[in-house]
C-alpha cells in the first residue's frame, strides 16, 4: 500500500507527519479508508518504524503502560498549579483554579460568556510565577471564528496592570524583574491561534498537536471553541461522527495528561458517551436573563456549586456587592440618629 493510495482515499492533505497516520488512521473503518485490514495493519507498521520517538523508546518504557503509585499520584496533584479566572467565587469551588492535566468542558447558551472565560484564561496562563501564575503559554484553535483578538488586547492590559499594582505594593526584586517581559506584545506572542473552518481541519491540527507542543513546551492550556460545531453539518453517518469525536476526546485526555496542561473545549457535543470525555464539566447559564451563573456540573473532587460571575471591560470577574445607601451610612456614623423610613413624613400627617 502507497502512501499516495491512502491519501487519496480520505482526502486528506496532512498525511505528510507520519504521527498523524499512527494515530488518526485507527479511527476510521477499514470500508471507509477504502483499504483491506492487512494493508491498514501493513500500513502502520510501516509508520511505527518511521516514528524517531518510537523507535528511540526502550521496551517496557511506554509512557501509558508505566506504573504509578498512589503516593507518586498524590504528589503530581499537589505539585500543579491552576489557571486562576480572576473570579474568586468560581475558583473557589474549583479547588484554586483551572487544574492542569485535566479535560475541562464548558457548556452554556450563546452569549453567556464562554469564549470571554475561554480568553481571560489565555492570558492568565502566561501570569509569572512571583505573582502565582504559571508563566505557560496558550492555544486556541478556533472553530467558529469567536476568537476576538481586541478584547484580548483588553484583558491584557488590564492583567499587566493588576501585576504591576502588585510589584509596587511589595517592591521585590523578582517582581521587577518579571514584569521587564510581562507585556501586552509578550502576551498576544505566546497566545498560538488556529482557524478551522471544518472538520478535517480540526481533526489535523488536533493530531498534530503533538509535534506542535514538542516545539513549544511552555504552553500549559489548549482550548477548543468549539469542538461540536464543525460536526453539526454535513455528516449524514452519525456512527462516523461519534467514533471521529470519541477518537478526538482521547486524543484531548492523552495530550493533558503526557503534557501536563489543561485542554479546554465547548460547547459539548449530545450523546450520553461524550459525558465521560471530560475530568471536569462547568455550566455557564442565565438567571433570569439579568446575572450569570457558573455551575461545577461534574468533578472528581470537588462538590456540585454554582456562583455568580460577572463580564466586565476588565474580563471574567466576580459580582460586585452593592454600595450602601446614604441613609444606612448616615446611621452607622451618627448610632444615635434614628433612619428615615419610606412613608414617615406621610404617617405624621
Amino acid at each position: 500500500i502507497s502512501k499516495q493510495a491512502i491519501t487519496h482515499n480520505i482526502g486528506h492533505p496532512s498525511w505528510h507527519s507520519s504521527l498523524y497516520v499512527k494515530d488518526v488512521l485507527p479511527c476510521f473503518s477499514f470500508s471507509e479508508i477504502g483499504i483491506s485490514k492487512e494493508e491498514a495493519l501493513e500500513a502502520l507498521q510501516v509508520v511505527r518504524r518511521e516514528c524517531p520517538g518510537e523507535a528511540a523508546r526502550p521496551p517496557g518504557e511506554s509512557e501509558s503502560l508505566r506504573k504509578y503509585t498512589a503516593l507518586e499520584l498524590l504528589k503530581q496533584e499537589q505539585a500543579q498549579g491552576f489557571i486562576i479566572t480572576f473570579c474568586s467565587a468560581l475558583d473557589d469551588i474549583l479547588g484554586g483554579g483551572i487544574q492542569l492535566t485535566k479535560v475541562t468542558e464548558i457548556c452554556g447558551a450563546p452569549g453567556v460568556g464562554k469564549t470571554q472565560l475561554c480568553m481571560q484564561l489565555a492570558v492568565d496562563v502566561q501570569i509569572p510565577e512571583c505573582f502565582g501564575g504559571l508563566a505557560g503559554e496558550a492555544v486556541f484553535i478556533d472553530t467558529e471564528g469567536s476568537f476576538m483578538v481586541d478584547r484580548v488586547v483588553d484583558i491584557a492590559t488590564v492583567c499587566v496592570q493588576h501585576c504591576q499594582l502588585i510589584a509596587e505594593t511589595h517592591q521585590e526584586e523578582d517582581h521587577q524583574k518579571a514584569l521587564e517581559t510581562f507585556s501586552l506584545e509578550n502576551i498576544l506572542s505566546h497566545i498560538y491561534y488556529f482557524r478551522c473552518h471544518d472538520y478535517v481541519e480540526l481533526l489535523a491540527q488536533v493530531y498534530l498537536l503533538p509535534d506542535f507542543l514538542l516545539e513549544h513546551s511552555k504552553v500549559r492550556l489548549v482550548i477548543i471553541d468549539g469542538i461540536a460545531f464543525p460536526f453539526r453539518h454535513d455528516f449524514e453517518d452519525f456512527s462516523l461522527r461519534t467514533r471521529l469525536l470519541n477518537g478526538l476526546a482521547q486524543q484531548l485526555i492523552s495530550i493533558a495528561n503526557e503534557r501536563q496542561l489543561n485542554s479546554m473545549f465547548f460547547p459539548c457535543p449530545s450523546g450520553e458517551s461524550w459525558g465521560h470525555a471530560a475530568t471536569i464539566r462547568l455550566i455557564l447559564h442565565w438567571d433570569n436573563k439579568q446575572s450569570r451563573l457558573a455551575t461545577l456540573y461534574k468533578s472528581p473532587s470537588q462538590r456540585e456549586s454554582t456562583v455568580p460571575y460577572h463580564i466586565t471591560s476588565h474580563g471574567f470577574r466576580d459580582i460586585q456587592p452593592p454600595s450602601p445607601s446614604p441613609t444606612l451610612v448616615e446611621a452607622e456614623a451618627n448610632p444615635r440618629k434614628r433612619p428615615r423610613v419610606e412613608g414617615e413624613e406621610e404617617l405624621k400627617n
